[in-house]
C-alpha cells in the first residue's frame, strides 16, 4: 500500500491530532445549513490565515462520500496534469483512502490526466483540505488532482468535462473542490477590486470570463486551471450558480493591507 505522507503537517496546520481538530472546530460551526453543493472554491494558505473562510465553506456542505480535489502545481514537479498513484493519504487525524473506482474512471476517460505521485509529494494546495474534510465526514474518500498553469486552457476544460461526465455515473455524493488562493502580494483594496471580477465571473459559472479577467487584469490566482476545472465539471452536472460564503485576505490577520493575499470562499450548487 503506498501511502502520501503530509508535506506541510506542524507548519500550514498542527501537526498534532488533537489540537488540528480543536483548530477545525474554531473554524467549523456546526449549527450551519446544510447545501447540497456540487463543486466550491476553497483557499489553501496557512489555517491561521484562511482557516476561518475554508471552514465556512466547509460547515454548509452536506458532508459528501467523495471529494475530488483540485489544486495548483505550485512547484513543477511530476506530470502536469496528475492523479495522484498512492492509495492512502495520511494526515494527523488519521488515514484516508483514494477513491480508485473515481480515480481509474477518469484515467481511463480523460485525454490529460496521468498517474503520479510525483507532482503531489510536495504540493500543500490539496492537502490542507483533506483534515477538514475528515472533520465533517470521517469516512471521507478522495481523489487529488494536481494542474499546472500552462497557457493552453483546452487540459483544463477537458479534465472538467470529464470529472462530470464520470461523477453523473455513481449515485454517491461526490463534491468537486478547486483549491485556490486569490490574488496575492498586492494593496488590499487593489485585491478584493480585482478579486471580485473574478469571483463574479465564478458565481455565474462563466469560465471564459473569468480566464479573460486573469488574463487582462494580470492576476495572480495561483489556482486558476483548478477553477475553470471545476466551473466546467459543475455545469455538466447540472449547477445553476455559485454563491460566496466570504472574502477575506491575510492583511486581517497580519496587519499588513499593502501586501496581502486574497481569499475567497465560494459553494456552487
Amino acid at each position: 500500500m503506498l501511502i502520501r505522507k503530509p508535506a506541510v503537517s506542524g507548519y500550514f496546520y498542527p501537526g498534532d491530532k488533537t489540537k488540528l481538530i480543536e483548530e477545525i472546530k474554531k473554524y467549523v460551526p456546526l449549527e450551519t445549513e446544510k447545501i447540497a453543493t456540487i463543486g466550491a472554491i476553497c483557499p489553501h494558505a496557512g489555517y491561521m490565515y484562511s482557516g476561518k473562510t475554508a471552514g465556512l465553506v466547509y460547515s454548509k456542505i452536506v458532508p459528501p462520500d467523495t471529494a475530488i480535489i483540485i489544486g495548483p502545481n505550485h512547484h513543477g514537479y511530476g506530470e502536469p496534469y496528475a492523479i495522484d498513484s498512492c492509495d492512502v493519504w495520511q494526515t494527523p487525524i488519521g488515514n484516508v483512502e483514494i477513491d480508485r473506482e473515481i480515480r481509474d474512471g477518469l484515467i481511463e476517460k480523460s485525454r490529460y490526466l496521468q498517474m503520479d505521485s510525483i507532482a503531489h509529494r510536495a504540493e500543500h494546495s490539496i492537502e490542507v483540505q483533506v483534515p477538514f474534510l475528515q472533520f465533517i465526514n470521517p469516512e471521507i474518500k478522495i481523489v487529488p488532482i494536481v494542474l499546472s498553469s500552462y497557457h493552453d486552457a483546452n487540459p483544463w476544460y477537458e479534465i472538467g468535462y470529464t470529472i462530470g461526465l464520470v461523477v453523473q455515473e455513481y449515485k454517491k455524493r461526490i463534491v468537486i473542490i478547486a483549491s485556490s488562493d486569490f490574488t496575492h502580494y498586492e494593496e488590499a483594496k487593489q485585491a478584493e477590486k480585482k478579486d471580485k471580477l473574478a469571483i463574479d465571473a465564478v458565481c455565474k459559472l462563466d469560465a471564459d470570463t473569468f480566464l479573460d479577467n486573469v488574463s487582462e487584469y494580470d492576476m495572480s490566482i495561483c489556482g486558476f486551471a483548478p477553477i475553470v476545472s471545476v466551473i466546467t465539471a459543475s455545469r455538466v452536472l447540472g449547477a445553476k450558480k455559485g454563491n460566496l460564503v466570504q472574502y477575506t485576505n491575510s492583511g486581517e490577520v497580519s496587519g499588513d493591507f499593502e501586501q496581502v493575499v486574497g481569499y475567497a470562499g465560494i459553494l456552487i450548487y
